[in-house]
């Protein structure tokens, strides 16, 4: 049995060590480096964006596969007539999303039309939301800001939009949720900025209400 000397020993293991090393870090190198794929166009029914530890952040889908609530990680059913997109925060509880919907019913009347952008307060409900509705039911389109509390507390302490008169309003409520100043122009072009008591009843206003007005 012929017997390798030391030396022609240590060069075929240096190069085989050094090919395996090779293969190694080339391997990892094509594993860290993937390529990106790219699509003119794609159709799906819902898409998660999840951490490399599964916590969900984010699902885009259609109104059939929307979730219900999610806290936590957990879903708890809630019907949602829209599509959209829903955020999640670091622990995979809901805090926010986007929402559009619209159709007709069986009577022809349009039901469930607008949409919603809305950011929610950690372990609460909204606290900013840009909303849009026009259906049999609601008309209406602005800006929100609330005092979301634990629970279902909520104390709406801004409004700037278009209410279903076709009114322009500024509100600005106290931390109760009582309207103390109101700012408007009707359908018109009448101006009139209202001053409150804690109570809703007008204290100051611009330009002072008629005597007819006050009689109503």
């Amino acid at each position: 049995m012929r017997i390798f000397s030391s030396q022609r020993f240590l060069t075929i293991y240096s190069g085989l060590l050094t090919l395996a090393l090779a293969v190694f870090v080339s391997s990892g190198f094509f594993a860290w480096n993937k390529p990106i794929e790219t699509f003119d166009q794609i159709n799906v029914h819902r898409i998660n964006v999840v951490e490399p530890d599964g916590t969900l952040r984010m699902v885009i889908s259609n109104h059939a596969q929307l979730p219900g609530i999610i806290v936590r990680g957990k879903e708890q059913a809630f019907a949602r007539p829209q599509a959209g997109m829903l955020f999640y925060n670091d622990e995979g509880s809901e805090n926010g999303g986007l929402i559009f919907g619209g159709h007709r019913n069986s009577e022809g009347e349009v039901v469930d039309s607008g949409g919603s952008l809305s950011f929610d307060k950690y372990d609460a409900n909204q606290i900013v939301q840009l909303a849009g509705v026009d259906d049999k039911e609601d008309r209406f389109a602005g800006l929100i800001v609330v005092d979301s509390m634990k629970g279902t507390d909520n104390r709406r302490r801004v409004w700037v939009g278009r209410g279903e008169d076709g009114t322009a309003t500024v509100n600005r409520m106290d931390a109760n949720g009582k309207k103390r100043i109101v700012m408007e122009v009707r359908p018109d072009g009448t101006p009139r900025l209202s001053l409150l008591d804690g109570n809703g009843k007008v204290i100051s206003q611009l330009p002072a209400r008629t005597k007819l007005e006050l009689r109503r």
